[in-house]
């Protein structure tokens, strides 16, 4: 099955046994400790369950590499999925509309297809690589702000301890901090966002994989906080900082962050 196709019927599968425990008590109920050492919530776990039956059925990928299972074999003849179930899990249990599935689609270890669904909104991001990224299939391009003084960012700083990015933070017009790290991507790509910023060391390459495909298929740029290449290991116990922005603002932010 052709991959958007198939995550699209996954992305139905999510909503139907995932939407109804939303800003639930029964939702948040804990059924473990997942493979990125922390709890796992019933609506994590209820999503997860559906996507990997699905991606058993469809063969879409070989391997799965997924917040909670950890990497699984799924059946397929080649490729690896980077799946985060319910990103912005926090937010979907307060009843917070801002919580999306993303699935990323990596071959010889480059990811080539992102899909991005906004459980809460109905939207959907995608990006294959070359060929652009695309909101509910129309064409997306990141801003052309240039200006830090104007832009629209979200922020995140190590806790407890923001002084990392403070000087960046009274610099820019407008501080955000959304809490999904998948559609913040997004949204940069969209231009709904100028950039997104996270330094706590702690971002996940399946919270991340598909975000940064739609982001820099839509003309952003993502790197390091250094302005290096940003390079995940396969595996959700390691967490990286990263730097994403519409491409005009990039090396400014990078200069703060110096």
């Amino acid at each position: 099955m052709e991959f958007c196709q198939a995550c699209e019927a996954i992305a139905a599968a999510v909503e139907e046994v995932a939407l109804p425990l939303v800003n639930t008590r029964e939702g948040g109920t804990s059924v473990g400790i997942g493979a990125a050492q922390s709890e796992t919530k019933l609506l994590d776990k209820v999503a997860e369950d559906a996507v990997i039956e699905l991606l058993r059925e469809f063969g879409l990928c070989r391997t799965l590499i997924s917040e909670e299972c950890g990497r699984i074999e799924i059946g397929g003849d080649a490729g690896t999925i980077f799946l985060d179930p319910i990103d912005g899990t926090y937010n979907a249990l307060s009843g917070i509309p801002f919580f999306a599935l993303s699935i990323a689609y990596a071959e010889n270890g480059q990811v080539i297809r992102g899909y991005v669904r906004d459980l809460a909104n109905r939207e959907t991001f995608t990006a294959e690589r070359g060929h652009g990224a695309r909101l509910n299939g129309a064409p997306i391009t990141s801003s052309r702000t240039d200006l830090l003084e104007e832009s629209a960012m979200s922020i995140y700083g190590r806790k407890f301890d923001p002084a990392n990015v403070m000087d960046l933070g009274r610099t820019v017009r407008r501080w955000r901090l959304l809490g999904a790290s998948a559609l913040e991507l997004c949204y940069v790509g969209a231009g709904r966002l100028d950039g997104f910023i996270d330094l706590r060391g702690t971002l996940r390459v399946t919270d991340a994989a598909a975000g940064m495909l739609v982001c820099s298929e839509a003309g952003g740029i993502v790197t390091d906080r250094d302005g290096s290449i940003l390079r995940f290991p396969d595996e959700v116990r390691i967490g990286r900082c990263l730097v994403a922005t519409n491409g005009p603002l990039h090396r400014k932010v990078v200069e703060y962050l110096r």
